[in-house]
């Protein structure tokens, strides 16, 4: 009996080709997925626009109260500067 090299059947080699056939198909879908996702998630957080208004409106609300202090402190200095020139002038009538 002589040996001959087994071959694998037609049909099994019909299967391995139909496989490699959708798992070509499955990585072109793939790659197209991947392709939109970077292009969609390339660009900016959509949220940023939201938060670089919330911060100008806190610089401002910030500048305001600041302003608002410097006032308060003046308002304050004078009220004090007149406190003090009664006092004097209760302490020499």
């Amino acid at each position: 009996m002589s040996k001959e090299p087994t071959k694998p059947s037609e049909s099994l080699v019909q299967e391995l080709l139909a496989e490699r056939r959708e798992l070509k198909v499955t990585v072109e879908r793939l790659r197209l997925e991947l392709a939109e996702v970077r292009t969609t998630a390339g660009g900016p957080d959509p949220r940023l626009r939201d938060l670089q208004g919330e911060i100008e409106r806190l610089r401002y609300q910030l500048a305001s109260a600041r302003a608002e202090a410097g006032l308060m402190r003046e308002e304050r200095d004078e009220l004090r500067l007149g406190v003090e020139r009664a006092l004097e002038q209760i302490a020499n009538a």
